[in-house]
């Protein structure tokens, strides 16, 4: 029996993305209350929110439960649980492991300020393995706030980077 791969040290939780019923009324608990500071804000949809700078700790988002109540699916609650590598290399070794293993991405996406892996985990909740890229490379507006996007990322130059 062949041993498992052992996840590399320094891979961690980086941020959570919480479907919420009301945007204003989640931004005012979690700016208001506990300090969050908003980083970006899409509309009514969605919106960005750190500790300390960073481009988010937590992401919410109405696209699938405004005016919702508690889960259920379409309803508040977890959207994924995002877990950050240390590198890019680290993330191609990962990106590598889930083919390996036959688990299929929902998606992968270059972020400007990060690049990202979304699959589901054996109960259906949502994954994202990602990297952040170095600060001086994230895209910006000519005000100087952060400006996130999401384009396809290639996932034949990001396993180039393999570690091993």
């Amino acid at each position: 029996m062949s041993q498992n791969p052992a996840i590399i040290a320094g891979t961690r939780i980086g941020h959570v993305h919480l479907k919420v019923a009301d945007l204003d009324r989640a931004l005012g608990f979690y700016c208001g209350v506990l300090g969050f500071e908003l980083m970006q804000r899409m509309g009514s949809g969605a919106a960005f929110i750190s500790a300390g700078g960073y481009h988010h700790h937590i992401g919410l988002n109405t696209w699938e439960s405004k005016g919702g109540s508690p889960p259920p699916p379409g309803t508040t609650g977890l959207f994924h649980t995002a877990i950050l590598y240390p590198t890019r290399p680290a993330l191609a070794d990962a990106l590598h492991h889930v083919h390996s293993a036959g688990i299929m991405l929902d998606g992968a996406s270059d972020h400007g300020v990060s690049e990202a892996l979304y699959l589901r985990d054996p109960d259906e909740n949502g994954v994202e393995l990602y990297w952040d890229k170095p600060r001086e490379q994230w895209p910006l507006t000519p005000d100087g706030k952060l400006a996130m996007f999401t384009k396809r990322l290639d996932l034949e130059d990001l396993l180039k980077q393999r570690e091993g």
